[in-house]
Parts: structure tokens; C-alpha cells; sequence
């Protein structure tokens, strides 16, 4: 079968068709045949029914089915049984069907052996003409969707609500569609573990259990900085990793919903075990980030360096200085931040405002001439599929999360693999091995930059030393 359609989607499909139960193979994929009319009419006419399925940058997936066979005749289809389809817009599901419109069946598809797939009259959905050649990451397509509505009942959804305005595409599929019952497929993950179970959760946790900083940095407990928006799960994260090792929900860190931030001071929570042992690092909450108010550039310096002592009370009125009380003038290796961690809801992904998304980037140049490593934690997964919602360890086979995983990486400039999405505790008053093997791979990665980041730190600071004693005894 092949193909990234999901055993989901095709459900989705074989009910809007409603002939009964439907198996779904791959002809054409423009990543793998190129985007070609020539090629797509080669591998797709006189194949009978086939789906069409587009993939934009953004998320949105959509399409149109064809009931009767491709040709290059540059003749009209006349069927009524046609439609066009999204399944996704802006990564969240939307399944909405777009039956034909009565009178207009003699216009269900246009068959012309220089276009790509055509569905209805004036270009309801035009995939491409002629050759399209890849920019890198996507296709550019000639096609339009200027038509929609006219053959199609659209039920006063815009083309720019399917396509996000654009007819750029990541991949662009074609499907036979024929009667059979489908076995579902395995669905690859786009993120390879190792097996979710006790044996993967007690190795989890035996890894950030035996963590400890270089000891010759003198540094007992590594700093992970938890930056990002009110509400993002900040609090909830800490909360999170603190219920799993002390084998009972808490929340230690106060989290809610709020219009400001419920953190107001600079709090480095330490992680206990069931029987007491604190665990080596610490999850310093900050306050949230607004728009006007929050952590500034200037505090992010600080809190960097180690400046800012424990517990302190941010005051937008008053900003810390190096004569305010408890300024750290002279911060240890201990003192300072070893891993930044930026928490994002992935739900706002597409609303955060250009303000919030400009300060987290100026923290990020602090951050980049310090060489401290950044992270994001991708939160709140579970409500953007429902795959994950019924089966947390089904997060790294969802492809709305890895979408999600590249908006978030995109946006902050990051590599895929520093961005961890999560399922924080919430409502549970039990805890779930997959939630807890979900948080502690994050938080197992996070700790191997920060030890990545010490010993930089190290290495520098022998250097230094190094040439101070060369210039010692040259002098």
C-alpha cells in the first residue's frame, strides 16, 4: 500500500464513498515519481476509482475522489458520485466532505493528458500542468483551486480554508481505490525508540536517576531554565516529572489557566525519589512570557549567568539590577543555567503573537552566544489527535504531532530532534507508564545537552587555565 495516508484517513474516505469496505493502493506520489502529467496519467489511467490526496507545509491535507478511471482524452467525466474532501487544516483535524452540486455531474473531472488531476469546472481543485520541479522541501504547483464551490458544494468554506491560500505542497498522492476488506498497516514512526514498556521505562529512569554534573566544574545540580508563554505547562511539566519518581500525582508547582502567569519567582525545584534521594538537576520555573510584561532580555541574561538568586519575586515595576538585593555578582558553575527549555502549548502554535515569538528569539541569541543549548517541549499533544488522546505511546506514529514537531522547530530556528512533545498530568490522579516514558525521554534529552553544554564549559575552562600558565612562564 505504501503511501502516508494513515489507516485513519482512509476510514475517513471509505465512509464519504459508502460502498462499503475499501482497500486503498498507492500509484503515483510526486516525491517518488516526480510531479509530472505525463507520468501521473502512466501510473494512474484506466486504474478505475482513484483518490487524490495533497499535503501542504501547513498541515492542511485535501483532495478530491475520481469513481471512474483517468484517461488523457481531454474529455469531461459526467458522475455524480465525485467529491471533494479535507482531512486536515493547519495540522487539526477537519474531515468536511464537498458532495456535487446537483446539475453540475457532467463537470466531475476533466481528463487532458498535460494536467495532473482536474476536478470540476473552472478549476475547482487543479492539481498542476505540464512539470513541477521540488524547491527543497516542497512543490510549488501551477494549479488553483479558484473554482471551488461552483461544481462542488463548498458549504461557504473558502479555498483559502482548505488551502491555506497557496496551492504549495509537500507531497501530492494517488490511490486506486477498489472493493476489498483492508488489513490496517503498522503505521511507521517517525521518530524511532526503543519498545514502550517496563524494561524501556526502568532504563528511562535508571539514565536520569545516576545523572551527575562533571564533578571537576564543581557543579551539583545542573540548571534546566523552563521558559515560555502563560499556560504553555511550565509548572505542569515540573509537576509531571516530580509525580513519576515519587510514584504518586503532584503539584508541588502551582499550574492552572490563567490571563497571567500563576509563576511569579524564580523557582529551581529539585526532583526527590520515592525514598528521599534528590535527583541532580533542578527545573527552574520562570515567570510566563507576555507580550508587555514577563521575563525580559535583561532578566534571561541573568537568569543565564546565575545572577538571580533562588526564590526571587519578579517585579515588572522594578526589574533586577546588579544593586538590587540577593544579585548574584559572582555566580558559580552552579549558579548557572546548563540547558534552556522552551515550553510551548502545541495547540497556539499558529496564534502566537509576532511580539512573544520576537522575544523568545532575543533570549535565544543570549543563549547562542553563551552556547547554551535550547530545547522545545512540544505540550499538550493529546488534544491535537485522537489517536494520542486514547494511546499516549502512539505519539511518535501521528503525524499531526510531527507536524506540529516541525512548526515548532521552524519556529524557533531549532533541529526536529530538539523538539520533545509531551503529555503532562492534568486531570490523572493515577499515573500511565506511557505518559511516563513520553516525559522521561524528553527529559533524559535534555540532560545529555546539558552534560553536553558542562563539558564545553570544562574544556574551555582548562583552556583558559592552560594559557594563563603559558603566558605565566612567558613572562
Amino acid at each position: 500500500m505504501g503511501g502516508k495516508l494513515s489507516d485513519k484517513d482512509m476510514d475517513q474516505l471509505e465512509q464519504w464513498i459508502g460502498t462499503g469496505p475499501k482497500t486503498f493502493t498507492l500509484l503515483y506520489a510526486i516525491t517518488r515519481d516526480g510531479c509530472n502529467a505525463t507520468t501521473f496519467h502512466q501510473n494512474c489511467d484506466n486504474q478505475g476509482a482513484t483518490v487524490t490526496v495533497l499535503y501542504n507545509p501547513q498541515g492542511s491535507v485535501y483532495g478530491g475522489y475520481a469513481p471512474v478511471s483517468w484517461i488523457s482524452s481531454g474529455a469531461w467525466t459526467n458522475n455524480t458520485a465525485a467529491f471533494l474532501y479535507q482531512l486536515r487544516f493547519n495540522g487539526n483535524d477537519k474531515a468536511t466532505k464537498f458532495a456535487i452540486r446537483n446539475g453540475q455531474q457532467s463537470n466531475a473531472c476533466y481528463n487532458h493528458s498535460s494536467y495532473g488531476p482536474v476536478f470540476g469546472s473552472g478549476n475547482a481543485l487543479c492539481t498542476f500542468s505540464s512539470t513541477i520541479n521540488s524547491s527543497g522541501t516542497y512543490f510549488s504547483l501551477n494549479g488553483n483551486m479558484d473554482g471551488f464551490g461552483t461544481t462542488f458544494d463548498n458549504q461557504g468554506i473558502t479555498a483559502h480554508q482548505i488551502n491555506n491560500g497557496n496551492m504549495n505542497v509537500t507531497e501530492l498522492e494517488v490511490y486506486k481505490v477498489a472493493d476489498g476488506k483492508r488489513i490496517p498497516t503498522q503505521q511507521k514512526p517517525w521518530r524511532k525508540t526503543k519498545t514502550w514498556n517496563e524494561k524501556f521505562l526502568d532504563e528511562l529512569t535508571e539514565d536520569i536517576v545516576t545523572f551527575k554534573p562533571l564533578e571537576d566544574l564543581k557543579v551539583k545540580d545542573a540548571r534546566i531554565l523552563m521558559i515560555g508563554p502563560v499556560g504553555a505547562g511550565k509548572s505542569s511539566f515540573y509537576n509531571t516529572i516530580n509525580s513519576i519518581f515519587r510514584g504518586r500525582i503532584t503539584q508541588r508547582a502551582g499550574s492552572g489557566s490563567a490571563e497571567q502567569s500563576l509563576t511569579t519567582a524564580y523557582t529551581p525545584y529539585k526532583v526527590k525519589v520515592k525514598f528521599g534521594a534528590t535527583l541532580n538537576f533542578r527545573l527552574c520555573d520562570t515567570r510566563g512570557l507576555e507580550e508587555s510584561q514577563g521575563l525580559d532580555v535583561m532578566e534571561c541574561n541573568y537568569l543565564l549567568d546565575g545572577n538571580i538568586p533562588n526564590y526571587y519575586q519578579f517585579n515588572p515595576a522594578k526589574p533586577i539590577n546588579p544593586k538590587s538585593q540577593g544579585f548574584k555578582a559572582n555566580p558559580s558553575p552552579d549558579d548557572m543555567t546548563t540547558c534552556a527549555v522552551f515550553v510551548l502549548d502545541a495547540t497556539t502554535l499558529e496564534v502566537l503573537s509576532t511580539k512573544l515569538i520576537e522575544k523568545m528569539k532575543s533570549f535565544q541569541t543570549l543563549m547562542n552566544q553563551k552556547g547554551v543549548p535550547q530545547i522545545i517541549l512540544l505540550t499538550k499533544i493529546d488534544t491535537l489527535c485522537k489517536d494520542v488522546q486514547a494511546d499516549v505511546s502512539s505519539t511518535y506514529k501521528s503525524h499531526t504531532v510531527e507536524q506540529h514537531v516541525d512548526k515548532a522547530a521552524q519556529l524557533l530556528g531549532l533541529p526536529r530532534a530538539n523538539v520533545l512533545p509531551v503529555r503532562n498530568y492534568e486531570n490523572e490522579l493515577e499515573l500511565d507508564d506511557n505518559v511516563n516514558i513520553l516525559a522521561l525521554i524528553s527529559l533524559r534529552q535534555i540532560l545529555y545537552l546539558a552534560e553536553d553544554f558542562m563539558e564545553n564549559m570544562l574544556e574551555k575552562r582548562n583552556d583558559e587555565e592552560t594559557e594563563m600558565e603559558n603566558l605565566k612562564l612567558e613572562n
